[in-house]
């Protein structure tokens, strides 16, 4: 059952990382002060893959010389690891992470994170769960932090394949089976079904707060020194585009959007977002790429500040 959907999503989902400017070295210094930097990637990626985060890991420690980056790989190989940011329970995965993360001896003094896509909101449920070794600075660039209405756009003609799923999606998401084997029905936020989505979301309605306020996730959440999100532009990839600013759509329709300031999780304040706008943690920043794309300039620029 599972590998004929695989294939499908994996022609679903493009490369997820493109840098447009050749890479450079950039004459910086380091001191025994710098934090490891953990990263996760996103759906149909991997750890190590030379064209995405592969090639992130170098850029970061060719421009902070010393830093110990850990990029994480769910699984025993790259084929795994790729596999499971398809098919395995989201919360097992964070539950693996969080004690992989408190063994590594190299971040027992705190360290910051990075996600990309799906990884963005994974490594937000980790500091919400998991607060040793502490995570400094959170950093979510094209994450769907109030999940997705849409699938990612399909390569050429291919429309039907992307139609096929969201119409599986549609009926299916919040099913027993879906939710516990397929990670995307894991964030699939449904505005229709608003309350099937309450009750069923076995991740995301949970580390966002939706039936019951916990309050470790709170607290634990607000230790962060910084929170960045990062939202690209002409993002053809994610739908809404706002929920990469923990924005998402009305509750009732599918069309109007709310911004993260008009949500009722922001003023009722269920997860400490407003208190922490309020003193400066959160960084809104923007990208006029697609989805994962940009230069490394932009990351030099709008990112590395926060990981040296």
């Amino acid at each position: 059952m599972a590998t004929p959907l695989m294939r499908l999503l994996l022609a679903a989902c493009p490369l997820l990382l493109v840098t447009a400017d050749p890479i450079r070295k950039v004459t910086t210094t380091t001191t025994n002060g710098t934090l490891p930097l953990v990263m996760w990637h996103g759906m149909g990626d991997s750890c190590c893959n030379p064209l995405s985060m592969g090639a992130i890991k170098k850029m970061i420690e060719d421009d902070v010389p010393g830093i110990y980056v850990l990029s994480l790989r769910i699984g025993n190989n790259i084929v795994e690891d790729t596999s499971n940011s398809f098919f395995m329970d989201v919360n097992q995965q964070v539950t693996r992470v969080c004690a992989q993360l408190a063994q590594d001896p190299q971040l027992k003094g705190g360290y910051n994170a990075m996600g990309f896509s799906q990884g963005g909101q994974f490594l937000r449920a980790v500091a919400q769960r998991c607060p040793s070794p502490p995570m400094k600075n959170l950093i979510s660039v094209g994450g769907q932090h109030q999940g997705v209405y849409g699938l990612p756009r399909c390569p050429g003609e291919s429309s039907v394949i992307c139609n096929w799923i969201r119409k599986a999606l549609n009926t299916e998401a919040y099913s027993d089976m879906v939710q516990k084997h397929l990670v995307q029905a894991q964030y699939w936020h449904d505005p229709l079904e608003d309350d099937l989505y309450k009750k069923h979301s076995v991740f995301l309605a949970d580390i966002n707060q939706e039936r019951v306020v916990n309050e470790t996730y709170k607290k634990n959440l607000q230790l962060l020194e910084k929170f960045v999100m990062v939202k690209f532009l002409n993002d053809t990839v994610v739908d809404p585009r706002v929920t990469e600013w923990f924005g998402f759509l009305k509750t009732g329709q599918s069309k109007e959007t709310e911004t993260l300031q008009e949500s009722l999780l922001y003023t009722e304040d269920r997860l400490g977002l407003a208190a922490m706008e309020k003193a400066g943690k959160l960084v809104f920043l923007a990208s006029d790429g697609n989805h994962l794309q940009f230069t490394e300039k932009w990351f030099d620029d709008h990112l590395l500040p926060y990981i040296r």
